[in-house]
Formats: C-alpha cells, structure tokens, sequence
C-alpha cells in the first residue's frame, strides 16, 4: 500500500525488500528504458523509497559505467537501503528469473527452431526489435536532449560510430570532457537531470530524501574500497583459473569467460551499447554463432524479463552447444554451465562498481561538477542507439546483405510496430506478441 503524500515511509526490511526485488526480476520487461521506467513508478512515486532526485543521481552514475545500467540501479538502490547483501539481492533477482527463463527459451529454440511455427514467431519478432531499439532512443533522447548544445552531442556520437567506426569508449571520454567543459561555461544547459526528467517533482518525503544524510555504509574510505576490490579481484581470478585448470586456456569456456570480461569492462551505454561489441567477438571472431542466430537471440531476450544483455546467456547457451563442449550426448548440459559461466562474468563487475564507487557517488549528489559530465555522455549514448537501430533494420531488411532480396513483410511488420509504440503507447509485451502472431501468420500463409 503506498503512503500518503504527506507521510514519510515507514521503514522496509530486507525481507520485504527481498520480496520487492524478486518481483522485478519477473516484471521488468522493455529494455533498459522500460525497466528504468518501472523502478521509477515503483520506487520513486509508489513506494517512496528513494527521492527523485537521488534516483536520478544513481542513474546518472549507472549510465556512465560499463554494463547494464538498470540492473547497476537496482544493485545501487538496494545497497543504499540494506548494505552489501541488498545489492547483492536487489542485483542478482534482477537477473536470475530471465537467466533461467532464456536458457529453456535457448533449449527450444536449438531444438525446434526449424519448425516453420518457431521459425515464423522469430521472422516476426525480428523486426519488431528494431522499432523497440528505436523507440528507446526516442524515449531517452526525449528527456535527456533537452537543448542544442545535447543534441549536437548525441548527433556528433552517431556519425563518430556510424562513419568513423570510433571505439565507444573513446566517445564517452571525449562526451564526458564536453560535458565538464559545458558544466563550467553554460552551466544552465548541462543541469538536466537524468533520463526521467527535467529536476526532482516532489512527490511526498522519501525514505531516502534529497537531504537525508548518507547513510554510515555508504560512506567512502579507503580500507572498505581495498577490501572490496580484493574480494572481487580474487572471485574473478578463482573463477577463470579453475575453468583454465579445468578445461585449458583455449577451451571455449574459459574464452568465453575471458571475452564476457572484457565485454563488461569495456563496453559502455548499456545494452543497447554493448551488443555490437558482442556480435563482432561472438559471431565473426570465435564463431561462436552465426548473424541471424544473433539477432535471433535478441528476439527471444526481449521477450524476457530482465536485462536486455541477458542475451549473452544465449550466446553462451548456443556456443557451447554447437561446440559440443561435453560431447554430443550432454548438449544441453553444455549449454546451460555456458550460459550460467557468461552470465557470471558478465554482471560481476557490475556488482564491483557500485558496491566500490558508490561510496564515492554519494558524496556528490547536487554537484554540478560532476553530473555535467554524466549529462553530456547520456547524449552521447542516445547517438550510439541510434546507431544499433540502424545495424539491426540493415540485418533484418537484407539478410542476405545489399545485393540480395529487400524483406518487405519485416519492413511492414517494423512500421506497425513503430506505429503500436509511438502513436498508440502500446507496451513493449504485446508489440512482440502481436509481430510473432503476423510472422507466423505470414510463414503459414
């Protein structure tokens, strides 16, 4: 039941919050955006646990790091609430519903893809994807680009990915320095606040208000931060030596686990950011699936719950078993230790950045010093989606590549999509139902 807007929330208990985050982890369909969304009806304006303006701070932070943002926000929350364990409960229920629902997801789709009824749902799907990354980018663009100086960012992101291939990184470290400069010189256009809106609506005291002070936990010093990093620096290292021990340097595995590391710390925007990443490692260079096998993946991963990234776990799912890491008799077997050992690798420097940084981030809320720079690289990354939206339409409009066939039924299927989402605000769920309804009608047909 939610409080009255004039009462301040009575306390939560880890056990209450346990049952809160276990119900997101089924709910949180859409995307980053949509999931984002949903914390914040939750959150910010039904429950009242954090403020407006101290939500959008974490956010900020969350889309500045590698990874997921929206599962870093959730592990954020619950750490600034319950300590190390409710980051880790809020961060890891974020993920496992959806990590369990893809791997049977993968299972079936391995072994019945080819029956033209599966087939046909994913001919669907496909396109309907591309109008959903789409409409991500509208949806944040539409709060974060809020003056020209930010959307001449977001547009300098796009053509430096799109034209001059530049490395992602490389972009968020040039739109975090214009954003600093900006913070100092046009102050007033850099003070936006975080992709929900434009500054903190009040709405009721929080339990964590914009001046409640910072918890004890949560305060930064050096022998915590040594301390974490130790721990996570010695789960990583036991973690990929024992599959080294196990299986070899250059067992898929242990690449997998190497690659997933790499993708995690050097990939930056979030899902929608990192997917290119992983496509040229996991499709061109260890083969470990083919293109439309890829876009596939993300078709099923955006019918899920969770993490839009949690399409790794297909990618690991279908490498290890076309690999046939176990032998041809324990495909499935194969398929699930990979995607749970991609999974691992993925989200656990996700975990290191907030329960190391966080600290540190919460000595700075309300310092325009430092969210400047975190507003100028969410334009940035609202270029970089746009620049996915257009690599998805490409591989699903011309599947055989320029020269072959225009795929004028996903085209129509993508511009109903497009229409469901913009104009008649139709959820994220339905959308890629009603598409798998008309691939499969079209396949039959």
């Amino acid at each position: 039941m939610s409080p009255s807007n004039t009462e301040r929330p009575a306390n939560v208990g880890l056990r209450e919050a346990f049952a809160f985050w276990l119900k997101l982890g089924f709910i949180s369909f859409g995307g980053p955006a949509g999931q984002i969304t949903i914390m914040h009806q939750e959150l910010v304006e039904r429950r009242r646990w954090i403020s407006e303006q101290r939500f959008l701070h974490a956010l900020n932070y969350c889309m500045v790091l590698p990874g997921p943002e929206a599962q870093q926000l959730a592990t954020y929350i619950g750490w600034l609430m319950h300590r190390t364990w409710g980051g880790i409960v809020a961060g890891g229920l974020f993920v496992l519903p959806s990590l369990f629902i893809l791997i049977a997801l993968s299972w079936v789709y391995l072994s019945f893809g080819s029956v033209p009824a599966v087939a046909g749902v994913l001919y669907g799907i496909k396109p309907a994807v591309t109008a959903i990354v789409v409409f991500a980018a509208w949806r944040i663009g539409s709060r974060a680009l809020k003056n020209a100086w930010l959307w001449g960012i977001a547009i300098a992101a796009f053509v430096a990915i799109f034209a001059l291939h530049a490395p992602f990184p490389l972009i968020v470290l040039v739109a975090g320095f214009v954003g600093h400069l900006g913070g100092r010189y046009v102050p007033d256009k850099f003070a936006v606040g975080g992709s929900h809106g434009n500054g903190a609506r009040r709405l009721g005291p929080a339990l964590i208000d914009d001046g409640t002070p910072t918890p004890d936990h949560a305060r930064f010093s050096w022998p915590h931060a040594i301390r974490v990093l130790a721990v996570f620096t010695t789960l990583w290292i036991a973690a990929l030596g024992g599959l080294t021990l196990a299986f070899g340097w250059t067992a898929v595995l242990t690449q997998m686990g190497w690659f997933f590391t790499k993708a995690a710390l050097l990939t930056f925007g979030g899902a929608y950011a990192v997917l290119p990443y992983v496509y040229q490692g996991a499709v061109e260079h260890y083969q470990w699936l083919t293109a439309t096998q890829m876009i596939d993946g993300l078709a099923l991963g955006e019918t899920t719950p969770g993490p839009l990234i949690m399409v790794v776990s297909f990618v690991g799912f279908v490498g290890a078993w076309t690999h046939a890491i176990f032998g041809p008799h324990a495909l499935f077997a194969a398929g699930a230790t990979a995607a749970m050992v991609v999974t691992f690798f993925t989200f656990l420097p996700s975990f290191l950045f907030i329960l190391l940084g966080g600290p540190f981030i919460e000595t700075t809320h309300g310092k325009l010093a430092f969210t400047a720079p975190l507003t100028g690289i969410t334009a940035a990354v609202v270029g970089v989606i746009v620049n996915l939206a257009v690599f998805f339409a490409y591989h699903v409009l011309w599947p055989e590549g320029p020269a072959g066939r225009f795929e004028w039924p996903s085209a129509v299927i993508g511009a109903a999509a497009a229409v469901a989402l913009f104009r008649f605000k139709i959820g994220v769920i339905p959308v890629v139902l009603a598409a798998g309804l008309l691939g499969l009608a079209w396949r039959l047909l």
